[in-house]
């Protein structure tokens, strides 16, 4: 009779040292890492995933909830050419264990640019480290317009537009001429960089 909640307790036991040992193996990640950002999960108008199998849930929950630890696996996306991504704890702990992510993305998939810490540079000029490090601890790294951060210099239209039309997603979006026109005003202010 004792025998069998011994086992229940000795299984429950080997899957929370499995799966907490899945969590901190270091991450493999490549350019197939990363997909459609509007295939990924929409919060509050920015996007998240997990790389770890069975994580997305936990992710969720820190994004929607606004602040608290992201688990590791976790993907943070604004726009389809930058991402940030949280690696198990001891990464680096300057970035609370995130790495940034610039990022090439064409209907053939996605190439990384350059990944790193503080040496990442968005297309904008701004640096990821020096941002994300603004915001409030309490958010773990992740900037929104009340989290400490700088602003980035992009309208909430010309971001929603961005999301849309990433052209790595099955399902290709037409720009209205009214987007259409953000968008090569967008390509001729970075070009004017």
């Amino acid at each position: 009779m004792t025998l069998r909640p011994l086992r229940h307790l000795s299984g429950l036991l080997l899957a929370f040292v499995l799966g907490s040992a899945h969590a901190n193996e270091p991450l493999s990640i490549s350019s197939d890492s990363f997909q459609c950002v509007t295939d990924m999960t929409p919060v509050r108008g920015f996007y998240v995933d997990n790389l770890i199998a069975g994580k997305l849930a936990d992710t969720v929950a820190v994004a929607t909830a606004e602040q608290g630890q992201y688990p590791p696996g976790s993907v943070v996306q604004l726009v389809p050419t930058e991402v940030m991504v949280k690696h198990p704890k001891g990464f680096n702990a300057a970035t609370n264990d995130w790495e940034f992510f610039e990022l090439s993305v064409s209907p053939q998939g996605t190439k990384i640019d350059k990944r790193g810490f503080v040496d990442v540079v968005n297309r904008f000029g701004g640096n990821c480290f020096a941002c994300h490090i603004k915001a409030e601890q309490k958010f773990d790294f992740i900037c929104e317009s009340d989290h400490g951060c700088d602003p980035i210099p992009l309208s909430l239209q010309v971001k929603q537009v961005l999301q849309k039309t990433d052209p790595r997603c099955e399902e290709k979006y037409l720009p209205t001429p009214a987007e259409l026109k953000m968008l090569q005003q967008l390509a001729a202010s970075l070009n004017a960089r």
